[in-house]
């Protein structure tokens, strides 16, 4: 089967399912977005995001290189990859999730991406490329480049940037399973993005991963508390490492078939106690949805699987009785802490994959009593994707660049500080503080860019850049929403016909 089409009946019968729905929404304001055109921009968002040597195709032209020498410190080479957010830190634990989703997002979405596949391929190969190098050494695992308080402390270009560049790792005495076990999943799901593209570069991923996984496995501990104040508080997991493990053996299995890591996952299941959460820091419910596909298979028991994936439709389905996420009053999905559209992104994307899955096993999922029908849940986070993109009360789309209405003063210093070629000269640390405070719009495009997003009280949007909660965007809120909008632009194009 061609990994990169995944499941091949199931989402044309679907999309032939919802037809006549969609229209309905159409009529309700719900789908009457381009998602064609937003898929477009939320993958050039990561060519704004890129560390290193940009290549000659580089389209986001503004960006120059950066940080060529990361890694220095260490005798080793770390130059590229991604810088996670508004800052020029790269964090490879929330990286190595959103080069996991990305790749998740082509296997399920790929066929419907066109022409937008080979920038989708693009993106998850930069950062493949660098997990490569941050894996290269056996026995340790780099787990981010660059001091994280000196960089916060300045709002400086990241062609400019004269902050530590210290390099920080785990290894086999100061363990962090999370980080590599969450590298090993992006590696094992990427060699599946490459199988039938790039055999040799399939395979070695793959190879990498077995490794990689293996050393998170054999030597278990935190990262949290082998690094601790270089990722905590920005990036400090409090979920534990397990989920990651499990996550990572999931999908080496999926890419091997091979029952002892079907085993680890059966075996080790029942430490994860709850199915609600999905994101850089927890991985349970993606468990779940993930796992669910396989419930044909007879190498993995689907009623350990199943009952944890109906769990997660059940605490966010807004009719469930048992539902545990806040919705604001103009719908959208909430959760405490920042940059909330993370979890919208992330838990549509859930959503539509597992009602892909309960069509194709003509399933449904009962709530308490409440029926949730495969079109019910594609239809709950269609609805979070229209209110990213617009269909919400302050009318603005909280992608960057789509629609007339959108964040112009977003909580990033390289959309926020003049381009080198309009200010070739160096901008210090305390210079960039005049740019920051300015009321004026960031002179960058950062295209594609999706912000924390709006207030749950009466869904407002102050545009500020001093309020990065709401105003920063972040990798791991665009990588998710790649693959759903594939999804609602396939569905689009039925519509059409």
């Amino acid at each position: 089967m061609n990994m990169i089409s995944g499941l091949s009946r199931g989402p044309l019968i679907m999309g032939m399912l919802v037809l006549v729905n969609v229209m309905v929404m159409k009529v309700e304001g719900y789908g009457a977005h381009n998602y064609g055109e937003a898929l477009s921009k939320s993958i050039l968002f990561f060519e704004g995001q890129r560390s290193g040597k940009l290549p000659p195709t580089q389209r986001m032209t503004w960006r120059k290189d950066s940080a060529l020498h990361d890694g220095s410190d260490a005798g080793v080479d770390l130059v590229g990859g991604y810088y996670d957010a508004g800052d020029n830190v790269k964090f490879n634990f929330p990286m190595a999730f959103t080069t996991t989703m990305l790749a998740w997002g082509v296997l399920e979405f790929g066929k419907y991406m066109d022409a937008d596949l080979k920038y989708a391929l693009e993106a998850i190969k930069w950062g493949t490329d660098y997990f490569l190098k941050a894996t290269s050494i056996p026995g340790v695992v780099f787990a981010q480049v660059g001091d994280p308080n000196s960089d916060h402390a300045c709002w400086e270009r990241p062609e400019d940037m004269d902050t530590p560049r210290t390099t920080y790792q785990v290894n086999e005495t100061n363990p962090g399973s999370e980080v590599a076990g969450e590298i090993a999943a992006a590696l094992a799901a990427s060699s599946l993005v490459f199988l039938e593209i790039d055999a040799n570069y399939s395979t070695l991923l793959l190879e990498r991963a077995f490794t990689v996984f293996e050393f998170a496995n054999t030597y278990q501990g935190f990262y949290s508390e082998s690094l601790g104040a270089a990722v905590c508080p920005f990036y400090c997991d409090y979920n534990g490492y397990q989920d990651e493990l499990i996550w990572a053996a999931l999908w080496l299995f999926k890419a091997t078939n091979d029952t002892y890591y079907s085993n680890y996952v059966t075996q080790n299941i029942t430490l994860l106690t709850y199915f609600t959460e999905f994101g850089w820091a927890a991985k349970n419910a993606g468990i779940a949805v993930l796992s669910s596909k396989f419930m044909m298979n007879p190498t993995l028991n689907s009623s350990l699987f199943v009952p944890d994936a109906d769990s997660f439709v059940c605490s966010v389905l807004p009719e469930s009785p048992t539902r545990t996420i806040e919705y604001s009053p103009g719908g959208l999905m909430f959760k405490p802490g920042g940059s909330n559209l993370q979890h919208a992104t992330a838990l549509s994307f859930l959503l539509i994959v597992y009602g892909r899955y309960l069509h194709h096993t003509n399933s449904s999922v009962n709530c308490s009593g409440v029926v949730a029908t495969p079109y019910r849940l594609i239809h709950v986070a269609q609805r979070q994707v229209d209110y990213i993109l617009g269909s919400n009360p302050m009318h603005m789309s909280y992608m960057v660049g789509y629609a007339p209405k959108f964040p112009r003063k977003i909580h990033h210093r390289g959309s926020s500080l003049p381009c080198i070629a309009k200010h070739p000269r160096h901008i210090t640390c305390d210079g960039g503080g005049l740019y920051f405070a300015s009321n004026n719009s960031n002179p960058n495009l950062l295209t594609g860019a999706v912000v924390g997003g709006p207030d749950n009280i009466n869904d407002t949007y102050a545009d500020s850049r001093a309020d990065y909660v709401e105003s920063e965007p972040t990798t791991y809120i665009n990588a998710p929403l790649v693959g759903a909008l594939a999804y609602f632009k396939h569905l689009t194009s039925l519509v059409m016909l």
